[in-house]
């Protein structure tokens, strides 16, 4: 028995060994460039129009947040990945941990193109770990025929009028967060007692919940399938193409003003290439694809100059000073973010 085994173990060696010939000869030479991504946050061919160009094969995956993207960088190291596109508390936290690369910014030919307004902010002050991609804010996303309420306030989410019509985030800073602004707290808020609350809050709300969602929840409020949803504003825009029925709305209570961007990931085995598709990204036409395809406000300066001014003029793409003064943007909660976690446990699940 001992002998048959060996002897077959020797085959299925030989066997692989063959296998893994034929693909390095196959691929020898070729670059594989690893990106992770948001759901539904790039036009697909400007993928293609790459692997084209710079003969890189692409290995696209997505993620649905910012803590299930980390999880995984964690558990699988940060060798996973070459390019990932991560939000601004998420990338700070990320730097801080070793996680990612610094990036020669100067080595960039289309970095300059990027806005300023969008550079050296506080999650990534002297801009060594991050190129900026899209921004927005979070609101609500209603449906005209649905809601006859003014959809001001956070706290129409509470409201037992719409329950089992409202969609709410699967995330835990974006559905914590909300509820501290209508609480009146900050959204970056440590404070036991305000998180006690805000947990009490959005147990109260769970059974007016129709479900708590990620990307898909663009395709249900298209159909009409809920009457209100917490939703970023990009994907606001993208519904409101496909449903005219619909309208979104930022809360006067303040909001989440988010920044996304392209960082590198610390151990990424094919760092050049990463330069290359970061720097592909900011090309004024691939920004523009990306742009017109996802819905989502632009960093890139060509590009927004380029805009309709019916777009400029959009308050869902490019809300006012007004809007933007009385936003939040996410910082990094260091150890508080397991409070976070927990609390977002035992709303989910209890």
């Amino acid at each position: 028995m001992k002998k048959f085994l060996s002897v077959v173990l020797i085959a299925v060696m030989a066997a692989t060994l063959i296998a893994l010939g034929g693909c390095s000869g196959a691929n020898q030479g070729k670059q594989v460039l690893r990106v992770y991504n948001w759901g539904d946050y790039i036009d697909e061919e400007v993928i293609s129009i790459f692997e084209e160009e710079t003969g890189i094969d692409v290995i696209y995956d997505t993620f649905e947040t910012n803590e299930s993207m980390y999880t995984k960088i964690k558990t699988t190291g940060t060798s996973t990945y070459d390019v990932i596109i991560p939000s601004d508390y998420m990338i700070k936290r990320m730097a801080d941990e070793g996680l990612l690369a610094e990036i020669d910014m100067s080595k960039l030919e289309n970095y300059p193109l990027i806005d300023d307004r969008f550079k050296g902010l506080e999650y990534d002050p002297e801009n060594k770990y991050s190129v900026p991609y899209m921004w927005g804010t979070v609101g609500i996303l209603y449906n005209t025929t649905m809601v006859d309420d003014p959809v001001d306030s956070w706290s129409i989410l509470w409201n037992e009028k719409y329950a089992r019509k409202i969609f709410m985030m699967d995330s835990v800073r974006d559905s914590i967060g909300i509820t501290l602004k209508m609480l009146g707290y900050s959204l970056n808020s440590t404070d036991l007692d305000q998180l006690k609350q805000a947990e009490e809050k959005l147990k109260e709300q769970k059974p007016l919940v129709l479900a708590y969602t990620g990307d898909e929840v663009k395709d249900k409020m298209i159909a009409g399938e809920a009457a209100l949803a917490v939703v970023y504003s990009g994907d606001a825009v993208t519904s409101i193409e496909s449903n005219p029925d619909l309208a979104y709305a930022v809360p006067k209570e303040g909001t989440n003003l988010w920044f996304d961007a392209m960082c590198i990931l610390k151990d990424s085995p094919n760092k050049e290439a990463a330069m290359k598709f970061i720097d592909f990204m900011c090309r004024t036409d691939i920004a523009e694809m990306n742009r017109d395809f996802i819905g989502y406000s632009t960093p890139h300066s060509e590009v927004f100059e380029a805009l309709p001014d019916e777009i400029k003029n959009d308050p869902v793409q490019y809300p006012s000073q007004e809007v933007l003064d009385n936003s939040e943007v996410f910082a990094d909660l260091g150890e508080s973010v397991a409070y976070y976690e927990d609390l977002w446990v035992r709303v989910t699940t209890g």
